[in-house]
């Protein structure tokens, strides 16, 4: 349920807004500029097996990534995907919405706090990210840097009342 006077924000599955939206938005080059592990440019391919990957997750885990909208229209991505003991939290905006990433993040991690299998959510940050206070709003901890598919990031972790 959403407040008056502020947009609406939905989770959908990846499948349901068009592959061509999603290619636009991760063609923009503000959008890989904090995601070292873009290192190609998308096309049509990338989309398709992109996505697939996510439906993936949502097949073995229960849980994955989701197209966000806003008022009905595609903002970015984002959501939860399994490594090892962790739940890590993604979120991948369109530039001309990057002004909602902490209310689409609160809406996230109010679905984390829901489910009994999540005690905690981790967050992977690129070090070219220098602005770090949501985090420190969230009460997120760093916990040093680690090495992801051969590139550093930050890692911090954010405690949830309730989970497992």
């Amino acid at each position: 349920m959403s407040r008056p006077g502020l947009p609406e924000i939905a989770f959908v599955r990846l499948t349901e807004v068009s592959g061509e939206e999603m290619l636009a938005h991760m063609q923009d080059p503000r959008v890989g500029e904090h995601m070292p592990l873009m290192t190609e440019r998308w096309d049509a391919q990338t989309v398709e097996g992109f996505i697939a990957a996510k439906e993936a997750c949502w097949e073995r885990d229960g849980l994955g990534h989701w197209a966000i909208l806003c008022d009905g229209c595609y903002v970015g991505w984002g959501g939860f995907q399994k490594e090892d003991e962790d739940w890590d939290f993604g979120l991948v905006l369109r530039p001309d919405a990057f002004g909602l990433g902490s209310r689409i993040a609160a809406k996230a991690l109010d679905v984390a706090k829901a489910d009994p299998r999540i005690s905690h959510v981790t967050f992977l940050l690129a070090p070219s990210r220098r602005s770090l206070s949501a985090l420190a709003r969230l009460g997120a901890r760093f916990l040093g840097e680690v090495e992801y598919e051969g590139t550093r990031f930050r890692k911090y972790r954010l405690d949830l009342a309730g989970g497992a």
